[in-house]
């Protein structure tokens, strides 16, 4: 399995898993044109793309696609209530090309296994993915304010984790967004902190584990170091220096990680 986080943050969401036989994008945030480009930058012819999966109806991880999905004419996957606040944006989109999926249920694009979990978001349902193929298994989780069971225990096992990083308690707290937004952020409705994090990473380690991407980082509130240097501890508490720990900041997409 190859993955590339091709855009992360609150400017826009998209990242692609890709198999011997399937090539998926999961949520498109970012128009059209900076998907082929990206996409294109490694090697991805974007026409080869054979389906796009939806976490939540959040504009920086809807934004294009309908754009998307009516250029490629493939199959989006996403549950009953994010498709009910997507549908202005799907509306051109054909009737049979949009697939009604459930939490806990996987579904099939080509060699690709999906399954949806439930991540506490201010969305109308938001999830997070399972994504597996041939022995192997992946984990998403990049807009939650806190980690249930649920998600602990749907990311357990994974050989590569993308998970939410987004902000510095303390850059949240001193910076110069209004209190209402600092507490949206902050709640258990909002994302994940560096430490909260951390602490994810600390209790969904195994030694089948090879790469975390950190994801999700706020532009505002974080910095790469912060972040970087919060995974890094466990790792290193854990004795754990031989997982590849990589992350997306601003416009930088990440490296593609080829997981076996």
């Amino acid at each position: 399995m190859r993955i590339c986080i091709l855009a992360s943050g609150s400017s826009g969401n998209c990242t692609l898993f890709e198999s011997k036989h399937a090539r998926v994008l999961l949520d498109v945030g970012i128009s059209w044109i900076r998907v082929a480009k990206s996409l294109g930058s490694i090697g991805v012819d974007p026409a080869s793309i054979d389906a796009i999966v939806v976490t939540h109806e959040h504009t920086d991880h809807i934004a294009g696609v309908g754009v998307a999905a009516r250029k490629l004419r493939c199959p989006i996957y996403a549950n009953i209530k994010t498709l009910y606040f997507t549908a202005s944006r799907l509306k051109n989109v054909e009737k049979d090309k949009i697939v009604p999926i459930d939490a806990g249920k996987p579904f099939m694009v080509k060699d690709l296994e999906f399954t949806a979990f439930p991540v506490p978001h201010d969305a109308a349902s938001p999830v997070g993915y399972v994504v597996r193929s041939n022995g192997v298994k992946a984990g998403i989780a990049t807009d939650l304010g806190y980690a249930t069971n649920v998600v602990r225990h749907c990311l357990g096992g994974c050989n590569a984790l993308v998970l939410e990083s987004n902000h510095d308690r303390r850059m949240l707290l001193d910076g110069a967004y209004p209190p209402e937004l600092k507490q949206r952020i902050a709640s258990k409705r909002g994302h994940l902190s560096n430490d909260q994090s951390a602490d994810l990473l600390s209790k969904t380690m195994h030694d089948c584990l090879a790469t975390v991407f950190l994801a999700h980082l706020s532009e505002e509130n974080n910095t790469q170091e912060l972040a970087f240097n919060s995974a890094a501890r466990v790792l290193n508490e854990l004795d754990r220096q031989d997982v590849t720990l990589s992350l997306t900041f601003r416009e930088r997409q990440s490296d593609v990680i080829t997981i076996e």
